[in-house]
């Protein structure tokens, strides 16, 4: 077994030179063959799964109302024909997560509500793996006791006076929702995706314990049980943090995502096979979607897969440069030049400011653990002065959507590039160009 004191040994394509040849790690399947079984069965499985989710679909839509427990969400204030109203988003007992409005002025912060909800035929199936609105009349309401996660949001409100920091530091830490007035400068930065739980966090996360745990692991092991693998030891270990974490915070669809492909990376480093390979990725998916089909309709989802798969692709014909030039420029610069096509298919909103994406992705990575550090030593807002700088500099935005059909021919090119590097070079200057429209 080799020596675990080494991390990145463990995250890199082990290259060993024996008598002038050069041998890889072996893939995840030996051939084309074997890829394409595997895929066929799970599509097969995620159908059987999709039909009975269909058949529990036409019983919810075909009774005339239910009865149903559901916490709340979130919950803010409209205005229609000069009447306020509130929507609230809850998660039912059955697992359903549902939109419905009230006229009720009262705050619903941080309660379970007994409702009757009626259903109808314009909830769509795929409204129902997702999110759908419903009409309700409220029975009956209780506050919810505080627990372990409601006393450390209010103890991170508690070091924050502005509300907007209150709601940040919650949403990075325990992927609690924003409002709208908050959503929207973080939208004009370009920085949703460090606001949103994904695969960024789980890197840090995975960085941070994995590091920490072996500066203890190394010299017990060692001293004492040099035969051990520290991967497996200390891996183990910080998989079961991270999906305690993942748990606590609520299984949000990123979340869940990256965290699967982390446990199943560390399985296939642990096999000595190739990590950082399409079909790793592809299967990955594939039996997420068969566990959880709603990820079918996750936006943030789908979003989360693009970024990973831009990576993938970026390291696939960058990896022969230093590693450092890779994580700190290649795949900031890349990702967000690559991602601003499928990005602003689905959101319009387009600022200057935007430009400074990159800069704050890397900036964020020594943020992330630090802000925890503070927090747990109650001097959280230590840097509220220069967050709220940052929240006030975009006043002005643009709305600039690109047609869906140039997005689905950009992500057809996107996936030839996995084989042609001609392709992919088509693919980056499309997307520069395209970025060069935008913000020039």
């Amino acid at each position: 077994m080799p020596n675990g004191n080494a991390l990145g040994v463990c995250y890199r394509t082990v290259e060993l030179e024996i008598k002038g040849y050069i041998l890889q790690k072996p893939e995840l399947f030996s051939g084309s063959k074997e890829f394409i079984g595997v895929s066929a069965l799970l599509v097969l499985l995620l159908l059987i799964h999709l039909s009975f989710k269909y058949y529990t679909y036409q019983t919810f839509i075909s009774k005339p109302f239910y009865y149903t427990y559901a916490e709340v969400l979130n919950a803010y204030s409209k205005k229609k024909n000069n009447r306020l109203y509130q929507v609230i988003k809850l998660h039912s007992d059955e697992g359903y997560t549902f939109y419905t409005t009230t006229h009720r002025r009262e705050s619903f912060a941080h309660k379970r509500l007994r409702l009757q909800i009626f259903p109808d035929k314009g909830i769509s199936f795929w409204d129902y793996l997702g999110t759908f609105y419903v009409k309700s009349k409220i029975k009956h309401q209780e506050k919810l006791p505080n627990t372990f996660k409601t006393s450390l949001e209010q103890n991170v409100a508690s070091q924050h006076q502005e509300s907007s920091l209150q709601q940040f530091y919650n949403a990075i830490f325990f992927a609690t929702p924003l409002d709208a007035d908050l959503r929207e400068p973080i939208a004009k930065l370009g920085v949703s995706h460090l606001v949103a739980l994904s695969g960024f966090h789980i890197g840090i996360l995975w960085g941070l314990i994995y590091g920490l745990l072996l500066l203890l692991y190394s010299p017990l092991q060692q001293k004492y049980f040099p035969y051990r693998f520290a991967l497996f030891d200390v891996g183990l270990v910080a998989m079961l943090l991270l999906g305690v974490y993942v748990w606590f915070v609520g299984y949000p669809a990123s979340l869940l995502r990256a965290y699967a492909m982390v446990l199943v990376g560390w399985a296939v480093l642990l096999m000595g096979l190739e990590l950082l390979s399409f079909h790793f990725l592809s299967i990955v998916i594939l039996s997420l979607l068969v566990i959880f089909p709603s990820l079918l309709v996750s936006l943030g989802f789908w979003l989360s897969v693009a970024g990973v798969f831009y990576i993938f692709l970026l390291l696939r014909y960058f990896d022969t440069l230093n590693k450092w030039v890779v994580s700190f420029l290649v795949i900031p610069l890349g990702i967000f030049t690559l991602m601003l096509p499928v990005v602003h298919t689905i959101f319009g909103m387009t600022s200057t400011y935007q430009l400074l994406s990159p800069l704050l992705s890397i900036l964020f990575v020594p943020f992330y653990p630090l802000a925890m550090l503070l927090h747990l030593l109650g001097l959280g807002g230590i840097l509220d002065s220069v967050l709220l700088w940052l929240f006030h500099l975009p006043q002005e935005s643009q709305e600039k959507l690109l047609p869906l059909w140039v997005m689905v021919g950009y992500i057809a090119l996107s996936i030839g590039a996995i084989w042609q590097k001609r392709l992919f070079y088509v693919v980056v200057g499309l997307a520069f160009i395209y970025g060069m429209i935008l913000f020039v």
